[in-house]
């Protein structure tokens, strides 16, 4: 017959080889970030790209940020936006605020996708919404207010009904 107390003992220690587990899943994920991370600053881009390249292939909002912000500012790689909205987007679906913002940029100014104040707009109101309050927060709000003024109250409505209904992948 098995006691209670025993009961507990495997039952704590499923969880532990669980946890062991799962962190033996995640921690590899995260391999390679900060080592990207510590290239980028010391301006070796092409460590931070191949540190960063296949934790974004992974899905790692943080590293698909960054690698938009290396093809945006032409860092170790050819400049190029649609490549930079497009790991932008891979990490802005995920909910990364600043990913979010740079899209709307990027729609703003037809930077790697055509112009298009509705997808700003609604791109800067996430973005807004993920930001505490702060000089972050009021520099999205800004550019959203700015993009709202070439807005007609339509365009606003749609950008608005949107950013509702949008949700993350």
């Amino acid at each position: 017959m098995t006691t209670p107390k025993a009961k507990f003992a495997g039952l704590a220690l499923i969880a532990a080889l669980c946890g062991g587990f799962t962190l033996g899943l995640t921690a590899p994920a995260w391999a390679g970030f900060d080592e990207g991370t510590a290239a980028y600053d010391r301006g070796d881009y092409a460590t931070a790209l191949r540190e960063w390249r296949p934790l974004a292939k992974q899905g790692v909002a943080d590293a698909q940020y960054n690698l938009g912000v290396m093809y945006g500012e032409g860092l170790g790689v050819p400049q190029d936006y649609a490549k930079a909205v497009g790991w932008w987007r891979k990490a802005a679906e995920q909910g990364h605020a600043t990913a979010q913002y740079n899209l709307g940029v990027a729609y703003h100014n037809g930077e790697g996708v055509p112009q298009n104040y509705a997808q700003a707009h609604m791109w800067y109101n996430l973005a807004a919404s993920r930001f505490s309050p702060g000089e972050d927060r009021d520099k999205v709000v800004k550019n959203r207010d700015h993009v709202a003024k070439r807005m007609t109250p339509a365009q606003i409505s749609e950008a608005q009904k949107l950013a509702r209904e949008w949700k993350p992948k």
